[in-house]
């Protein structure tokens, strides 16, 4: 721990970060675009001048008592990343292992061809899979696990650390591991009190076979290489000491009798976010950029690269403070995985604290996992094999679309902006596949028009412009609909206008797939004609060749709906406006069932699926959409909604528990969507789903074995957030969810708001006390808590505090 004093002049105010993340993102966003994802710096990053550094008396921590098992890093290793580089960290004294990947480290490609079966191919050859980039271990021969005493790790929330402490000998020993946003590199810091040394050797090894060869002109270790795709990638490593002895040989470093080591590892890959170019940059050397990005940090000293980490890490992390209330000094006395088990058991109470941290690592995970590069798929860049599951891959039937929706409502805004990259990166790939494939006759889904125009996408994308598994019709609807949110929670005129290709595109493609049927008004008894989607799957059970599923019809609705507000918002296409009203205002939308009393999935009052299914396909409409509201929807409609979520009951997967969650806070149902929490909070046995000892959420595929679904760890913050600060434009709701256990006494401050505003908001014994308003972008909200509602009118970066 450094003894300087934790002092922050160099942290912009709340305000004013709020609007450099929330309006100045399209800039951001505008200044990233197509430029590859590893690159040289720009600019010599800011060097705070004083520590900024959270004291450890006073940092959220998630600690344990042992290292990871060598075995099973994906359950037991803690994650660090820079929005690009990931790693898992072991932490074992005598042989720490990080194992790295970058974000773009992807085999296969375009895969813009189908197969007998209308599919796209689906593997590690054709579709591709994330893979690792490099293993990292510094062997400490001297420091066997069985001869240290007092051992601790931690996942340092606050400041963005992995740090490791142990002692031997009368000598404390302690380690910080991070990856710095600013500098792009991953940092090993060893340290020491009491006269000890450390002495050992530092080696980088690929994962496909690569040869690592020293570099001792530039004192590097470092390997290149490529995959049969043509993407190049390369690694570098290097240490410095300033007490022993450090020298650079073969495929790694010796160091010998140092009080203190620093490692410094980069890597990357040639790809760019351009289609024109085939997704690649050749004018990038990723061995040689490796080489120079480690000579670059090695040149400043150890405690300026943590302390420009740090700065840079709490800019964002600092965005947002939660307290849920106070646990027990027992409660903090355990380490986080006895905390968790003991939180499980029956009648146990509730640990506030623990709760709070549950969400903060979700934003960790956020900061770390979505910064200027690819977003973050199935289990983003944390993986611990080359064949991670599902390919680690974007489904885009629920999966990405949940990794973002915790962006906006936690205060990190510009975490958001890797996803709307990509999907601008892929369109020009997405739109040329769709229009040459989508009505392929082996495609079951194909139009039966005949017609086609726009875009959509497969259930599952690459980083390469291609598909896999089955074609996703209502995928371009949803991928556009979650990236218009943003648009609301930013009010960014400059964001909407690079976004509008997208959501014009896939109105094109819905002009072209919808068709009319007959159907009998049940308001007059009538038949009457209306709009649907051509046959589909409402994802991921019954039938797959339905008609009008509720599925398709609400994100349709929605698209349409969102459409016509960025045209008219910035003035464009206003006799296409008119063609997509219409179309909107034939649509067909959904009814009860008077069999099931569910909202129908399909055009049927029948049941043709499961009815515990995973997916919670029928309620778009409810959330993430609000065309249905219990503002403003008949009760026949609510009940129907709310029968078919009591139906689906809870699930084996974490991501489908947090959907739950959050649609039960739709509902104001504070008891049950807190169950959906503390499920996902429950520990993971190997035999069922829940958090591992690293808190990633786990789905078991047998006894000894698991598949890290990051989803989870987005979704349920998301719920949390959704139980305490409920929004849409022109509306925000205070703690309309608020459970018994977080009710006695909170706060929570830099929540995003639809419509262009921020919100703190205390309260104490179940009722909000004070809220602070304040607008990014916004201008006329009501804010409503306990019964009572306020219209509040502010310009940009004004604010209001409200009592009751």
């Amino acid at each position: 721990m450094s003894s300087r004093q934790p002092v922050h002049p160099d942290f912009p105010s709340r305000r004013r970060f709020l609007e450099l993340t929330g309006a100045g993102a399209a800039g951001t966003l505008a200044a990233f675009a197509g430029l590859p994802a590893f690159t040289a710096a720009a600019a010599e990053p800011h060097r705070p001048a004083t520590d900024p550094r959270v004291d450890d008396s006073t940092a959220v921590r998630l600690w344990h008592t042992a290292p990871a098992a060598a075995g099973n890093m994906i359950q037991q290793g803690l994650p660090i990343g820079n929005g690009r580089l990931g790693a898992l960290v072991g932490g074992d004294p005598a042989d720490e292992a990080l194992f790295i990947t970058d974000a773009t480290m992807w085999t296969g490609g375009r895969n813009d061809v189908l197969s007998s079966d209308g599919q796209f191919p689906y593997d590690q050859t054709a579709f591709g899979t994330l893979t690792q980039l490099a293993h990292l271990t510094v062997e400490i021969p001297g420091h066997a696990l069985e001869s240290v005493t007092g051992y601790s790790r931690a996942l340092d929330l606050s400041n963005g650390l992995v740090t490791a402490s142990y002692t031997q000998n009368g000598v404390t020993y302690r380690r910080e591991v991070y990856a710095s946003h600013p500098d792009d590199v991953v940092v090993v810091r060893f340290s020491q009190s009491g006269g000890g040394t450390y002495t050992g050797r530092v080696t980088l090894a690929g994962t496909h076979g690569e040869s690592t060869s020293a570099n001792t002109s530039d004192a590097t270790a470092s390997f290149g290489a490529a995959f049969d795709n043509g993407l190049r990638y390369g690694a570098a490593i290097t240490a410095v000491s300033g007490t022993g002895q450090v020298e650079v040989t073969g495929s790694g470093v010796d160091f010998t009798g140092c009080a203190d080591l620093t490692v410094i590892f980069s890597g990357g890959t040639d790809y760019s976010p351009d289609f024109a170019k085939g997704y690649r940059d050749p004018s990038v050397d990723p061995q040689a950029l490796a080489r120079k990005k480690v000579r670059t940090a090695v040149r400043q000293t150890p405690d300026s690269l943590t302390d420009t980490h740090i700065a840079d890490y709490r800019n964002l992390y600092d965005a947002m403070t939660l307290a849920l209330g106070t646990s027990t000094e027992q409660q903090r006395g355990l380490d986080t995985w006895t905390r968790l088990q003991a939180r499980a058991q029956d009648g146990a109470a509730p640990d506030p604290e623990l709760e709070s941290s549950y969400l903060q690592f979700g934003r960790y995970l956020m900061i770390c996992g979505s910064r200027d590069s690819v977003p973050m798929g199935l289990q983003a860049a944390w993986i611990d094999t080359n064949t991670p599951g599902w390919m680690g891959d974007y489904h885009t039937d629920v999966n990405i679309q949940m990794n973002y929706w915790m962006a906006d409502r936690t205060g990190m805004p510009s975490c958001f902006d890797a996803l709307t990259d990509y999907c601008l990166a892929q369109l020009p790939a997405w739109t040329d596949t769709t229009v040459r494939l989508f009505n392929d006759p082996r495609n079951r889904f194909r139009n039966s028009s005949g017609k086609v125009a726009g875009w959509t996408v497969g259930i599952s994308t690459n980083i390469h412009g291609g598909s896999g598994w089955q074609w996703h019709p209502a995928g371009s609807a949803w991928l556009v609909n979650t990236i218009f949110e943003h648009y609301e929670y930013t009010q960014d005129t400059r964001l909407l206008a690079r976004i509008y290709p997208l959501l014009k595109g896939a109105c094109e493609f819905w002009e072209a797939r919808l068709v009319p049927v007959t159907v009998t008004d049940p308001a007059t008894g009538q038949p009457r004609e209306v709009l649907v989607n051509d046959k589909d799957w409402s994802p991921e059970h019954g039938p797959q060749d339905a008609m009008g599923i509720t599925y398709a019809q609400e994100l349709v609705w929605a698209l349409f709906t969102n459409f016509h507000t960025a045209s008219a918002k910035l003035a464009k296409d206003k006799a296409y406006r008119k063609v997509i009203d219409g179309l909107r205002d034939r649509l067909h939308l959904p009814q009860v069932s008077p069999t099931t009393g569910w909202l129908e999935e399909w055009m049927t009052p029948d049941n043709l699926g499961e009815v515990q299914h995973r997916h919670l396909s029928p309620l778009m409409g409810f959330f993430p959409g609000d065309r249905i509201s219990l503002e403003s929807s008949p009760a026949e409609l609510l009940t129907g909604v709310r029968k078919l979520l009591t139906d689906r009951g809870t699930s084996l997967y974490g991501w489908a528990n947090a959907w739950r969650a959050l649609c039960w806070a739709r509902f104001r149902e504070s008891e049950k969507a807190y169950e959906m929490i503390m499920t996902n909070l429950r520990p993971s046995t190997g035999s069922t789903g829940g958090s591992a000892l690293n808190l990633f959420d786990v789905w078991p595929l047998d006894d000894t074995s698991s598949i890290f679904q990051i989803d989870s760890n987005f979704g349920t913050p998301s719920a949390m957030v959704e139980m305490l600060v409920y929004s849409r434009p022109g509306r925000i709701e205070l703690l309309p969810a608020l459970p018994d256990a977080w009710a006695e006494n909170g706060r929570i401050t830099g929540v995003g708001a639809r419509g262009g505003f921020s919100v703190d908001v205390s309260w104490r014994d179940g009722k909000a006390k004070q809220a602070v308003i304040r607008s990014v972008g916004g201008r006329t909200t009501e804010v409503t808590a306990g019964g009572v509602t306020r219209t509040v009118r502010l310009g940009r970066g004004e604010s209001v505090t409200l009592r009751w």
